[in-house]
């Protein structure tokens, strides 16, 4: 946790809370979100420059809305930012004028600006805003003024006389506004006065030192998997303990086509002290005739965990785990009162009786300030720009029981469809791309004049820029008709191929 020249988010529930984040740390300031249940004092002790509090899907007046803590309206003596259900919040507990709106405002509006200064410098007028509110606020609280307005909504931005508080009916850090990044920057700088301090380069030295800290002259072993993460915070740790760190590789029988003597060379040649285990037959037992997602993936987490516990006992007792989690892990896990949308297996698939202290130097990332960190840190462009992969690896793409057979076809279907993607030029465009093997479900189909009753692969592609939010990708129609010939003439019991074209949200990346 750092404190001091950073800006806190504090979240009512909004589905865009994490991309308030991501805008703020883009800007180079650092931010961290923390629930709406957090008091001023926790708030206050960490000497924060800024506060912005959330959007969020309830009503004001509605019974059981979250709130705040009410001293950060009496007392704070920082700036404070809210934004649609923060503004609201703001209005009602300062004394204004907030109603039900007619009808609920939800898409484009233009804003009409009264003042051009200050929160809403160098916005142009009738420049194009996002709305998603029932509520407005009709009257400002007393020593409030107008900022700007749209056409169904009288007070669209306010701030305080004499006091730095500021409120936006209007989600600034979503696309569909436009200079939505212009008004975030004025309350980074010019309302709070932050510099753009916090980068790959700043956040290496504090981790380092972090890191160096809470190790001290332990052993830690590193669970690499092969991906961007676990090898990012495995470069951060070596350099903070040096060769004290070693990295174990577990091959679990569901990696992809030749992944497991790619991963292995290419972490030798980084100069990595690595054991490479194979622990196929091992995981492949303990999955044969589970199905359901969540149970998979904390049999795999646990028995992770008994491989390293096993390997950590052959190089010297190591107390320390270094793990590649990152901030969505964390949040798509469920922390605190956030919904579980999956158990990410070093997340929610860790056993209670955890032999290790763990060390996550990059708890706190999103993927693409990840990769940003990798570069910074001297790691070759083709581990940085790995395709993401899952830790259960492919038994989280099998819809059903993961058999050895039924991994072998997902595993050919998988190497031609990264064959294609890659041969066409589109792997830099697309964020991730790979099969999914139904592996539960059959279909009637025709070859060579007979009947087949064979399995189904789905395409999955998407576009992103950290994971939290995803659209599919748009593969050319030849590409995607070479996919579908190959994989239905060179994987053995596969008759049907079809393409996912469901966004992040309603769905997920993964099928499970």
């Amino acid at each position: 946790m750092r404190s001091g020249d950073e800006v806190i988010v504090l979240d009512f529930g909004s589905q865009y809370g994490q991309l308030i984040a991501r805008r703020v740390r883009e800007a180079g300031v650092y931010c961290e979100i923390l629930p709406s249940s957090a008091s001023w004092d926790e708030v206050s002790a960490r000497k924060a420059r800024g506060i912005i509090l959330s959007g969020g899907p309830a009503s004001v007046y509605k019974q059981g809305a979250p709130n705040c803590d009410p001293r950060f309206f009496r007392q704070a003596d920082i700036p404070v930012l809210g934004i649609c259900y923060g503004m609201q919040l703001m209005a009602k507990e300062m004394g204004g004028d907030v109603r039900p709106g007619v009808a609920r405002e939800y898409g484009k509006a233009a804003l009409h600006v009264a003042e051009k200064d200050g929160l809403l410098a160098g916005v142009d007028e009738g420049t194009q805003v996002w709305m998603s509110h029932g509520d407005l606020v009709e009257e400002p609280p007393p020593g409030f003024r107008a900022l700007a307005l749209t056409d169904n909504t009288p007070v669209a931005a306010m701030a305080a006389a004499d006091r730095p508080f500021y409120a936006l009916q209007f989600h600034p850090e979503v696309e569909h506004t436009p200079q939505g990044r212009q008004i975030l920057d004025n309350f980074i700088f010019r309302v709070c006065g932050l510099e753009p301090t916090w980068t790959p380069a700043s956040f290496i030295e504090e981790t380092v030192a972090a890191t160096a800290a809470q190790v001290g002259e332990e052993k830690a072993i590193c669970a690499l998997s092969g991906g961007v993460d676990s090898a990012v915070a495995a470069a951060l740790v070596s350099r903070a303990i040096g060769d004290r760190l070693t990295c174990i590789f577990v091959d679990h029988g569901l990696m992809r086509h030749r992944e497991a003597e790619e991963v292995t060379a290419a972490f030798r040649r980084q100069g990595f002290t690595l054991r490479a285990v194979d622990a196929s037959d091992r995981f492949l037992s303990l999955l044969a005739g589970v199905v359901e997602p969540e149970q998979k993936r904390r049999i795999i987490g646990r028995e992770f965990i008994r491989v390293f516990e096993e390997e950590a006992a052959k190089v010297g007792e190591a107390r320390f785990l270094v793990q590649g989690t990152l901030y969505p892990d964390v949040i798509e896990s469920g922390p605190g009162q956030a919904a579980v949308i999956k158990s990410h297996h070093n997340v929610g698939g860790l056993p209670e009786d955890l032999a290790f202290t763990l060390v996550e130097p990059l708890r706190e990332l999103f993927k693409d300030e990840v990769r940003r960190v990798g570069l910074e840190l001297g790691l070759p462009p083709e581990l940085v720009w790995r395709q993401p992969f899952p830790g259960p690896g492919l038994a989280i793409r099998i819809i059903g029981e993961v058999t050895p057979e039924a991994v072998d076809r997902l595993r050919q279907a998988d190497r031609i469809v990264r064959e294609e993607i890659g041969g066409a030029g589109l792997n830099q465009e697309i964020w991730q791309y790979f099969a999914v093997l139904l592996g539960n479900t059959r279909s009637v189909g025709v070859m060579g004049d007979e009947r087949t009753y064979g399995h189904t692969v789905v395409l999955r592609a998407v576009t992103s820029s950290d994971g939290m939010t995803a659209d599919w990708a748009r593969i050319p129609h030849p590409v995607l008709e070479s996919i579908s010939n190959r994989v239905i003439n060179e994987v053995s019991g596969v008759n049907r191929v079809a393409y996912d074209i469901t966004s992040k949200p309603p769905g997920t990346i993964e099928w499970e």
